[in-house]
């Protein structure tokens, strides 16, 4: 990919530039607790947004992506938005780096990647974060804190592209550092790192390639029994919750409502688990607990769809060691924790078992957990 870029970049634009990457990221457990003061594990992966990049002395960007084909030319002012939806992105990173004092002038880009789009992988967040990190480092001596950079990538998408997401994928994508996970609190921002680096098992994505329509109403559906349930506890999310404190009030509250409390406050508990297990090197543990949320996704909060459930239910029976959806639900993907030496066995009687039930084949990603936004 580097040699590719710096091709095109010179034919372009006749100078040398330099080389950024960030990642794009998975998260490893904790689902539909971001909103609910929870954690989430995320970790950056080994797919990545690549681009060659250099000041070009004017005030204004010229960019081109190669994967689709597309050049744009902007300025650096509010007005001067580019029509494109992925320039928007860098467009977004460049206004939302000066509107927090940091220095931006012109400059000339070429990118690709190869995160996956559509596959809940974050080519968004890797987007954003590589060209934060760039700027940073080209224009501000690299002055601008990483977790700052994080937010820029998460304002950009507020601000420019309408998408009113939380920090979880910017900050994987910035933060990630090869070999481990990050457990981040998404009350206090706070964030720990803990290894990940197994010797007999490997991460595999299993895309069913498939994505229900999921309109804003089942989500505010479930967010809305959260705060209903935390309001009922006298808390302002359930991040302090306990099952005793919510089976206390059970007969006070919908049963809806009940399952929906009761998947965040056990898929809080896993998250804390998990970590435990990583630092013990017990990676069966972690499997469990990814089965036990990928059911309580499916049976408690109601995110799944049944193409996940048999993607999981064929994961359980090649005896996969972890299996769950990964991301809000209703298509996407499954994260898949494997033994090595079973690997080809499952991703070879997924495929078949999935196009023989549903027509069409899933597809298979392998990730290594990986650096974030760097110098490439």
């Amino acid at each position: 990919m580097k040699e590719s870029l710096l091709t095109e970049f010179k034919n372009r634009f006749g100078t040398e530039p330099t080389f950024y990457a960030s990642a794009g990221r998975i998260n490893l457990i904790g689902e539909h607790t971001d909103y609910n003061g929870g954690f989430v594990f995320p970790g950056a992966i080994d797919k990545v947004i690549m681009t060659a990049i250099a000041p070009n002395g004017s005030d204004n960007v010229r960019v081109y992506s190669v994967d689709i084909d597309e050049y744009a030319e902007f300025g650096l002012n509010e007005e001067d938005a580019p029509e494109q939806p992925w320039a928007r992105y860098i467009f977004g990173v460049c206004r939302e780096t000066l509107k927090r004092g940091g220095t931006v002038k012109g400059f000339d880009a070429v990118f690709a990647g190869n995160v996956p789009l559509g596959a809940g992988l974050s080519s968004s967040a890797a987007l954003e974060s590589c060209f934060a990190y760039a700027l940073n480092d080209l224009f501000n001596e690299n002055t601008i804190d990483k977790f700052e950079l994080a937010k820029i990538g998460q304002s950009t998408e507020h601000n420019y592209c309408g998408v009113n997401c939380g920090i979880m994928d910017q900050f994987a994508s910035v933060m990630g550092q090869k070999g481990k996970l990050m457990r981040l609190d998404c009350r206090s921002m706070e964030f720990e790192y803990f290894p990940f680096d197994p010797e007999n098992y490997e991460l595999v994505l299993v895309d069913s390639r498939v994505k229900h329509e999921l309109a804003d109403s089942p989500y505010n559906k479930r967010r809305a029994s959260c705060e209903r349930v935390a309001k009922r506890l006298g808390l302002e999310t359930l991040r302090d919750a306990t099952m005793p404190m919510l089976k206390a009030i059970r007969s006070d509250i919908t049963a809806e409502d009940y399952f929906r409390a009761k998947f965040v406050i056990e898929e809080k508990d896993r998250v804390l688990a998990v970590c435990e297990a990583l630092n013990a090197g017990d990676y069966e543990t972690v499997g469990r607990k990814m089965y036990e949320t990928h059911a309580g996704l499916s049976d408690d909060y109601e995110v799944s769809c049944e193409e996940l459930d048999f993607l999981n239910d064929v994961a359980r029976e090649c005896g996969v060691t972890g299996s769950r959806i990964m991301g809000g639900g209703f298509g996407g993907c499954t994260i898949n924790l494997v033994r090595k030496d079973l690997r080809d066995k499952f991703t070879a009687t997924a495929t078949a078992r999935f196009l023989e039930r549903y027509g069409h084949e899933p597809k298979i990603y392998p990730v290594v957990i990986s650096d974030g936004a760097r110098k490439a």
